[in-house]
C-alpha cells in the first residue's frame, strides 16, 4: 500500500534527491540508540549525508568525532534546513511532541518504540504525517530480525502444530528510565514481536505491576495477551529488577516447541520435536494420564542480518519509493493501545479490551491491523 502523495510532493522529493545524490538524514538523541542509528545511516548508499542533534553538546561532540562527516547540532532549529527526514531516538515522552513539530516542517520521520505515550498521540501523528504526505515509521527493530521472521513463518505454515500458549522474558538490572515505567520500556519489544508473528493485535489485555526500587514507577511487570485468531494467550515478563540478562521467546505447539534465545551467539532458535499426548482411558486408574515425546533437537539456519541496517534500509526506500514502511504508524498505534490497555488494567485491577481504548479515542479513519508484512530485502551481514 502506498502513501497518499500528492504529485507536487513526489516532484519536489525527486528533485531534492536528484539535487544531492542522495537523502539527508538526522538523528535525534545521541544516547544508545541514536549513535547506533548514526553509525548504520552514515553506511547507506543512498544516505547524502548524516546529522546528530542533542542537546548535550558532549554527545554531540563524540559522535561527530567517531564518524567523520557527520555534522552536530546542538537545537532541532538550526538542524532542520539540513535534514529530509529523522529517526527520533529520544526519551519516550517526547517522541509526539518532537514527531509533530517535524512533520509539520515536512521532514520524514522515524520513531523508536514506543511510538507515544498514549494512542491519542500516536493517532494525531498518524493523521499529520497523511496531511502533510510524508513517511511516518515506527522503529520495531525486532521486526526486522531474521529469527523473528522464522518464528512467523513457523506459526503460519503450522510446523509447530496448533499453539497452545507464547511466553516472552525481557529481565536485566536497569535500565531504570526517567520518564516512562518498565511496560513502556521494554514491552514493547515483545508485544511488536506476538503481533508480527501471530499476524494481527490481540483482542485483551491483563497486567500485573509492582514497584520495588522506585518510588513511582513499576520496574517489574507481568502481561497476559489474549489473541482470537489464532485463539491463544502470550505472557510477557518485563523487568528492570532481575539478576539475569534474559532475551527469550518460547512458542509452544501441539506438534513442537520453539525456543529463540537473542542472546545466543548461536542456535538462536532450537526448534525441540517434543511435546505431551493424553492416554485413552482405559479404566485403570494407575496408569500415568500423559504420554511424552521427545525428539530431536534443531537448529535452523538463519540468514545473518544486523536489524538495525535492515529496518533503516527500509526507511530510506520506504521514503525514495514513496510506499508504506513495513512498521507504519498503524503498526506503532497497535502497539501503543496494548500498552496503553495494560497500564489502564494496572490501575483498575482487571482485563481491558482494546476495542474499549479505541473507543476511548476514535480512530478517525486510520486503518489499523490485521497487519499485513511487505516482502524485505535481507542483506547478508553478519550480526553485532
Amino acid at each position: 500500500m502506498q502513501h497518499s502523495y500528492t504529485a507536487l510532493v513526489c516532484r519536489e522529493l525527486e528533485t531534492l534527491i536528484n539535487a544531492t545524490n542522495g537523502l539527508r538524514l538526522g538523528v535525534i538523541g545521541c544516547g544508545y540508540w541514536g549513535s547506533k542509528h548514526a553509525r548504520v545511516l552514515n553506511a547507506i548508499d543512498d544516505v547524502a549525508s548524516v546529522a546528530v542533534i542533542d542537546r548535550d553538546g558532549a554527545k554531540v561532540n563524540r559522535l561527530v568525532q567517531s564518524f567523520p562527516g557527520v555534522a552536530g547540532f546542538t537545537s532541532l532549529d538550526a538542524a532542520l534546513d539540513a535534514v529530509d527526514a529523522v529517526v527520533i531516538a529520544t526519551p519516550p515522552s517526547t517522541h509526539a511532541p518532537l514527531a509533530m513539530r517535524l512533520i509539520e516542517a515536512g521532514k520524514h520521520v522515524m520513531v523508536e518504540k514506543p511510538m507515544a505515550t498514549t494512542s491519542a498521540d500516536a493517532r494525531a501523528m498518524i493523521g499529520a504525517a497523511d496531511a502533510k504526505g510524508v513517511t511516518l515509521m515506527v522503529g520495531h527493530t525486532f521486526e526486522y530480525h531474521s529469527a523473528v521472521w522464522k518464528l512467523r513463518d513457523m506459526v503460519h505454515s503450522q510446523e509447530i502444530g496448533d499453539l497452545f500458549y507464547l511466553d516472552t522474558a525481557r529481565l536485566n538490572l536497569g535500565l531504570y528510565q526517567s520518564d516512562v515505567n518498565v511496560i513502556l520500556d521494554l514491552a514493547p519489544h515483545d508485544v511488536s514481536i506476538l503481533n508480527y508473528i501471530l499476524g494481527r493485535p490481540p483482542v485483551s489485555v491483563h497486567c500485573w505491576a509492582s514497584r520495588h526500587a522506585h518510588r513511582f514507577l513499576e520496574d517489574v511487570a507481568y502481561l497476559r495477551l489474549s489473541y482470537a485468531d489464532p485463539a491463544v494467550f502470550a505472557n510477557i515478563h518485563v523487568s528492570w529488577l532481575d539478576p539475569c540478562k534474559v532475551r527469550r521467546v518460547t512458542l509452544v505447539g501441539s506438534k513442537k516447541m520453539v525456543v529463540y534465545n537473542d542472546l545466543a551467539s548461536e542456535e538462536r532458535i532450537r526448534i525441540h520435536d517434543k511435546g505431551v499426548l493424553q492416554m485413552p482411558a482405559q479404566g485403570d486408574d494407575t496408569r500415568p494420564p500423559m504420554s511424552y515425546r521427545y525428539g530431536d533437537v534443531v537448529a535452523p539456519y538463519l540468514t545473518m542480518n544486523e536489524p538495525l541496517v535492515v529496518e533503516d534500509g527500509h526507511f530510506v526506500d520506504s521514503i525514495m519509493s514513496g510506499t508504506r514502511p513495513m512498521t507504519d504508524g498503524a503498526n506503532g498505534l497497535a502497539v501503543v493501545e496494548i500498552l496503553e490497555a495494560a497500564q489502564l488494567s494496572l490501575d483498575e485491577g482487571r482485563p481491558v479490551e482494546i476495542a474499549e481504548i479505541r473507543q476511548r479515542t476514535p480512530v478517525d479513519g486510520i486503518e489499523l491491523p490485521p497487519i499485513s508484512s511487505p516482502e524485505l530485502v535481507v542483506p547478508e551481514v553478519e550480526l553485532t
